[in-house]
């Protein structure tokens, strides 16, 4: 990973945070300052400097980028999170606070449910300055940790070094194979030594999957088709506390659980639905309005930067620091359940 070592200087047309954020003072204050684990300034602004179209542009390499780095990070945090550097984080899983009945029994307008966080080993270096021994170690005790899992979790793990032509197409096909990261994270050093320590865990049911050494080391994932969001959400809690007997998570009482990017800090969390919306989607400023109410994003069918198809539209919460696990989930029903009530009444 080539690295630019001077004060970088941006095109005007560039939007992202880092460069709004990082000033020739700052830059000069933090470039000589390195982490416990080697970790410097220009690594984690490298990806926004070789991708102006960044939306964020700087990635941590561990816990301590955030302090050692923090005049930068405070600001771009801050500015996403609207949340300040005094601020506590708070943690909530418990599944019994979440107040969500099924709302679309016959499946009118839910097509699947999918909530998932990230997770990233404590005392050890996240992605973007992790070794080839330690990302090894954490897909080591990560399989582990997932193999002993039973019950309704009880499933396989696949490395992905090594894995034969026909587990690759099974997994392509139930689409829950990752490929190495795109430019922004390759830039961020996280597609080194690709494809190994790396792997995918899936339950039976394949309503449980785990990626391991992705963008963070775990992202756990629970998901199923319709709109049971109480049950998925309970899914996932419980093979959270499962890993957690195995494996320490890195959390701050400041940013909530660790990760490599700012924007995932706190509760780590996507909640999302597959919705069907063609009536409410043909006036996107109603739409946008129920979004914003409830903390809602708006999303294309095959996520971030895709378009709906048939007025299908991935719908999930915003707010990730600051708020519990419960509060996004509840968010993210509340507001789907505020979004059928304005398509049923648009059918009339």
């Amino acid at each position: 990973m080539s690295q630019i070592n001077e004060f970088p200087t941006f095109p005007e047309d560039c939007t992202s945070l880092l460069s709004k954020h990082l000033t020739k003072q700052m830059y000069e204050q933090l470039k000589s300052r390195q982490t416990s684990y080697g970790f410097t300034l220009q690594k984690a602004i490298n990806s926004g400097m070789k991708n102006f179209d960044s939306g964020i542009g700087v990635y941590a390499g561990d816990l301590e980028s955030y302090s050692s780095f923090a005049p930068l990070f405070d600001g771009i945090i801050k500015e996403y999170h609207g949340f300040d550097k005094d601020d506590l984080h708070q943690s909530n899983l418990n599944p019994d606070d979440l107040n969500a009945p099924n709302l679309d029994v016959d499946g009118e307008y839910i097509i699947s449910t999918r909530i998932r966080v990230g997770r990233n080993f404590a005392n050890m270096p996240l992605g973007s300055a992790i070794t080839k021994e330690q990302r090894d170690e954490v897909e080591q005790k990560t399989a582990q940790a997932l193999n002993a899992l039973e019950g309704k979790l009880k499933g396989s793990y696949y490395p992905i070094a090594g894995m034969s032509e026909e587990i690759s197409q099974k997994l392509i096909a139930d689409h829950f194979l990752f490929k190495a990261g795109d430019r922004f994270l390759q830039a961020a050093g996280l597609n080194e030594d690709w494809p190994y320590g790396r792997g995918i865990y899936h339950n039976d049911e394949k309503t449980f999957l785990v990626w391991v050494n992705e963008e963070d080391q775990l992202r756990i994932i629970s998901m199923q088709n319709g709109g049971d969001i109480k049950e998925v959400f309970t899914r996932l809690t419980t093979a959270i506390k499962s890993l957690e007997e195995k494996i320490e998570f890195s959390y701050s009482e400041h940013l909530g659980y660790i990760t490599s990017c700012p924007t995932n800090l706190g509760t780590a969390m996507r909640a999302s639905v597959h919705i069907k919306l063609p009536n409410l989607s043909k006036d996107m400023k109603a739409f946008e309005a129920i979004a914003d109410k409830y903390y809602l994003q708006i999303r294309g069918i095959h996520g971030e930067h895709s378009q709906s198809e048939g007025g299908i539209y991935d719908i999930s919460n915003k707010r990730r620091l600051g708020v519990t696990e419960v509060q996004c989930v509840q968010d993210m029903y509340d507001g789907v359940v505020a979004l059928i009530k304005a398509e049923k009444e648009l059918e009339k």
